[in-house]
């Protein structure tokens, strides 16, 4: 696939369940090599889509394509590996004959399946599980076998619905070195989930739907508002400076020592610091705080019902 073809593309893509919007007219391009977050509260349309774009279900309207070819494609769909939120696993296997099971459904030979299934179990960190059913499992041992098999054919796509959901930070940490590694191999990842912390330490750019519509999308850094506050630790800083404190950050909050005052952008930060100094006062800390993609998400869909049951 040329690099100029985006690994996913949708075109006003509609998915309608009767009276109810699932996906509402969604124009979005991925490119080949990215990390992609796809967000959004329950209900938005984030699995629909995805669904959407393996050929499970059609759309009501619109197109999508997946590394150049029409959704739902068969050649294509070899090419794509995916983890849903909710795997079903086949639990009096072990953790070997699963693999195997799966990579024989994609056609691997028996031949990479022996050099393969290693490889791919140390890469999650299971190579000690190896002969273990899968009914011995933790929650975040199946995690880490479900995206063992996503990974397992080597696709050029990657879609994982929720991989961290169940897994603790050391687990998280795992899954995101896995990532940042199919990145370095030219893979395109397509993730979904709820820890935003994740999301904002892995991915290149991000799109979050609210009721089934893009609110926002582009690289993280660009939807991020600039430092909206500073914390100032400050000595002897006198009434006078104060109010001119006051003037210059209307809003600005005084509790002893410390001095929580709002900024419009980072550019008012230097002026601010050579107003305390230049008063004669003694500052000893100035920390700006940038918005983080869970305040960007609650900004952008707050008053969406983010419980009611569905995706």
């Amino acid at each position: 696939m040329p690099p100029s073809v985006p690994a996913i593309r949708l075109e006003r893509l509609r998915k309608e369940y009767r009276q109810v919007v699932a996906v509402r007219d969604l124009t979005l391009e991925v490119s080949p090599g990215t990390v992609f977050g796809f967000l959004g509260p329950n209900g938005a349309g984030k699995t629909t889509t995805i669904m959407i774009l393996l050929g499970n279900i059609r759309p009501t309207a619109g197109r999508a394509w997946l590394l150049g070819r029409p959704a739902g494609d068969v050649a294509t769909r070899g090419r794509v590996g995916f983890l849903p939120e909710k795997f079903q696993f086949h639990d009096f296997l072990t953790a070997t004959e699963f693999l195997r099971l799966h990579g024989r459904l994609a056609g691997m030979s028996r031949e990479h399946l022996a050099r393969k299934v290693p490889e791919v179990l140390e890469q999650v960190g299971l190579s000690d599980r190896a002969r273990s059913r899968l009914r011995e499992f933790s929650k975040g041992m199946q995690q880490r076998i479900g995206l063992a098999q996503a990974i397992l054919h080597d696709p050029d796509v990657v879609i994982l619905d929720e991989p961290t959901s169940a897994l603790d930070p050391l687990g998280r940490r795992d899954v995101r070195d896995v990532i940042r590694a199919l990145r370095e191999a030219g893979k395109t990842v397509f993730l979904n989930s709820h820890l935003l912390s994740e999301i904002e330490q892995t991915c290149d750019a991000v799109a979050i739907l609210k009721r089934g519509a893009i609110a926002a999308h582009g690289r993280i850094q660009d939807l991020l508002a600039s430092s909206s506050r500073v914390e100032i630790e400050v000595r002897g800083l006198t009434e006078e400076a104060w109010q001119l404190l006051l003037r210059r950050c209307p809003g600005a909050v005084r509790q002893a020592e410390r001095v929580v005052a709002p900024v419009g952008s980072d550019e008012e930060i230097p002026p601010l610091a050579r107003l305390i100094v230049e008063s004669g006062a003694q500052l000893h800390a100035l920390v700006p705080h940038r918005e983080t993609l869970e305040e960007c998400f609650v900004r952008l869909v707050e008053g969406e019902a983010t419980a009611n049951g569905g995706r």
